[in-house]
């Protein structure tokens, strides 16, 4: 592996411009969920999810440094991705705001280990948080997959700031 490659002096680009180019990239969005010590819930949404590994099955996500609930994720054993199905955009709008109580009305059911499997999704995946590793303004979190579950239905994802589904008209 060549690693001594020069970098680029500057940037040809800004902030503005790398996040629209960013924006091209349709991802599925997924809510994170966890039970915290004193037995209320966690989520949140988050498109930053992807495979790593069959064996051992690890997939990951990120969390922005400023997140007020990275210390809640990185210091719980095990969470749950929900991945959302294509009428299921209520929940990725709920759970990106902060919320008194964003599970207050909608359903779900536990985990072995406690944690919220929202109802309906296309599939989730109970993890225990294996590794964090920080980069940039974002926490990478690896997680093991011990349990989940599908439920083949299209696909809620996020392209150009806007929802859509994978769902052909």
């Amino acid at each position: 592996m060549n690693t001594s490659s020069p970098r680029a002096d500057t940037r040809a680009f800004d902030t503005a411009q790398f996040r629209q180019a960013l924006s091209q990239f349709a991802t599925g969005v997924t809510v994170i969920t966890t039970r915290l010590a004193d037995g209320s819930f966690r989520g949140l949404t988050a498109s930053s999810f992807n495979s790593v590994s069959l064996d051992p099955p690890l997939v990951l996500w990120s969390l922005g440094n400023i997140a007020n609930s990275l210390p809640i994720f990185s210091g719980n054993s095990h969470y749950v991705i929900n991945v959302l199905g294509a009428d299921q955009a209520h929940l990725a709008q709920r759970f990106s705001k902060r919320s008194e109580n964003p599970f207050g009305d909608i359903e779900y059911e536990l985990s072995r280990t406690g944690q919220p499997i929202l109802k309906g999704v296309s599939a989730w995946f109970e993890c225990h948080n294996r590794s964090r590793y920080p980069e940039g303004d974002h926490v990478i979190f690896v997680g093991e997959v011990e349990e989940c579950a599908v439920q083949p239905q299209a696909s809620l994802i996020f392209h150009c700031g806007q929802f859509g589904s994978t769902q052909t008209r």
